[in-house]
């Protein structure tokens, strides 16, 4: 059975991408699925020093091991002043000293919410010019916006905003 992967681009506990991401996965079919969480991989602040002192965190090792043995990634990224949270490209910078192409071409779901109308769309935009240089295999992407406006109790309520969401999932499933 194929094996996908899901997280959220934060290390917020009560991150409303890690709802978004939960929410995809559980839409697809015959798979298995892991939702990760940054909060279990916790690693040092990146920088060249405390890798030449103590070498790459096995954090970092571990995460990219779940990238290299999955057959499909979805990731929601939160937007933290219109970019990545530092929790996420301490994470992406850290698994990219390990690897250059740490996202191995597992086809992805890439995906954004946040509480604005724009949806998370500058960091989703950020990602797909960035990942495709990194392996990254991005098959669809999808922005949420207004995430308060448009989902309750663990779905999105808005149905015209939930069948853009389930032809992303589709073209994703599709490719894994």
């Amino acid at each position: 059975m194929k094996k996908v992967i899901a997280f959220a681009g934060t290390n917020s506990k009560s991150s409303i991408n890690k709802q978004l991401a939960t929410y995809a996965v559980s839409q697809l079919k015959e798979v298995t699925v892991e939702v990760l969480d940054l909060n279990d991989f916790e690693l040092p602040l990146y920088s060249i020093e405390y890798e030449m002192e103590h070498g790459v965190p096995n954090n970092a090792q571990l995460f990219l091991d779940k990238i290299k043995t999955s057959n499909g990634i979805v990731l929601a990224l939160a937007e933290h002043n219109g970019a990545y949270t530092v929790a996420f490209k301490n994470l992406f910078d850290w698994m990219s000293r390990i690897e250059g192409k740490l996202w191995n071409n597992v086809p992805m779901l890439l995906m954004a919410s946040s509480p604005g109308a724009r949806g998370g769309a500058t960091v989703l935009e950020i990602a797909k010019g960035r990942f495709p240089y990194m392996g990254g295999h991005i098959i669809s992407d999808f922005s949420l916006p207004s995430f308060a406006e448009n989902f309750s109790e663990g779905k999105i309520i808005n149905t015209e905003i939930d069948l853009q969401l389930k032809h992303a999932i589709a073209t994703f499933e599709n490719a894994i």
